[in-house]
C-alpha cells in the first residue's frame, strides 16, 4: 500500500496591534478592528505586527516585513477588481 501526502496552505495575514489585554488584543486588519488571542505570542505590545492565522498571532513581524505584505495584498485587491 503507497502511503499519500497532502498539502495543507494556510493564510496568515499582518495586523497591528492596538491595544493588549491580558490574553487578547485589539488589532486592526485593513481599518477593520478584531479581537484576536495572543496565547501564543505574550510578548506583544501595542505597535507591534502579528501574524493573524484564525484569530490568534503566530508570530511578530518586523514592520517592514508587514508592510512588504500588506502592498503585496494591496496589489492584488487592485488586480482582482480589475479581473
Amino acid at each position: 500500500m503507497q502511503a499519500t501526502m497532502s498539502l495543507v496552505m494556510c493564510l496568515a495575514i499582518p495586523a497591528l496591534i492596538l491595544s493588549v489585554d491580558g490574553d487578547s488584543a485589539e488589532v486592526d486588519i485593513g481599518g477593520v478592528h478584531r479581537r484576536i488571542g495572543t496565547m501564543l505570542t505574550p510578548q506583544v505590545k501595542v505597535g507591534d505586527y502579528v501574524l493573524l492565522h484564525t484569530g490568534y498571532s503566530i508570530g511578530i513581524l518586523q514592520p517592514e516585513e508587514a508592510e512588504q505584505t500588506l502592498a503585496v495584498f494591496r496589489e492584488l485587491a487592485e488586480v482582482s477588481e480589475i479581473l
